[in-house]
């Protein structure tokens, strides 16, 4: 047990070497919060200040110019008529819901998706980041690799990703402060609501901060 997030990660990365890298995770218990209430649970995307280290798989829903930039930084880009050959592949549908972190589509694109896709997209938290198609396709994708998902369902512990054993105490620090911010931001009672924090590596020990 230590008395800081920044001397629990420091203790973290004294762990021993292992033969892949890895991730620096954060363990939060709440208390005092209904988890059965749906408007109790937790569900926030967050842009971390010094991402997490992880290559973020990312398909987009895209025609035209939008989808000529996007093939650059998305993993698949997906264009009206292909849409509507994978509307008739719900399997297809599942494995790419597995396969990718996050979906962005163009808006015109977003009844034809919610009404073909959404039945398998949306209880999996994977519906489609709509954007315009003026927008620039470039600065989402580039936003979207510094995301992590903070996701409680009906459980009051719950893991994050705060980045990858790599990554320097400072912007472990700053990446773990940034989720709790957020945490209590949505909480009724703000901190009084956090049970517990830990900090771990994939393999190390967790070590609880005070």
């Amino acid at each position: 047990m230590v008395d800081s997030i920044e001397a629990a990660v420091k203790k973290v990365l004294e762990g021993p070497e292992r033969k892949f890298e890895e991730s620096v995770d954060l363990i939060l218990n709440l208390k005092n919060v209904d988890m059965a209430q749906p408007q109790n649970r937790i569900s926030e995307d967050l842009s971390l200040p010094n991402g997490h280290g992880k290559k973020i798989k990312i398909c987009v829903f895209a025609d035209g110019e939008n989808a000529l930039r996007a093939k650059d930084k998305a993993d698949l880009v997906i264009s009206p008529e292909e849409l509507k050959k994978l509307s008739k592949d719900k399997k297809r549908v599942r494995v790419m819901a597995k396969e990718f972190d996050f979906f962005v589509a163009e808006t015109p694109m977003m009844p034809t998706i919610g009404k073909n896709l959404g039945s398998i997209l949306a209880p999996r938290g994977k519906m489609p980041d709509p954007f315009p198609p003026d927008g620039d396709i470039n600065i989402i994708l580039d936003r979207l690799q510094n995301i992590v998902r903070i996701r409680s369902k009906d459980k009051s512990t719950f893991h994050v990703r705060v980045g990858k054993k790599a990554m320097s105490v400072n912007e472990l620090t700053e990446n773990i402060q940034a989720i709790i911010d957020r945490l209590e931001s949505k909480l009724e009672k703000g901190k009084h609501n956090i049970a517990s924090i830990y900090v771990k590596t994939t393999m190390g020990q967790a070590v609880k901060v005070v």
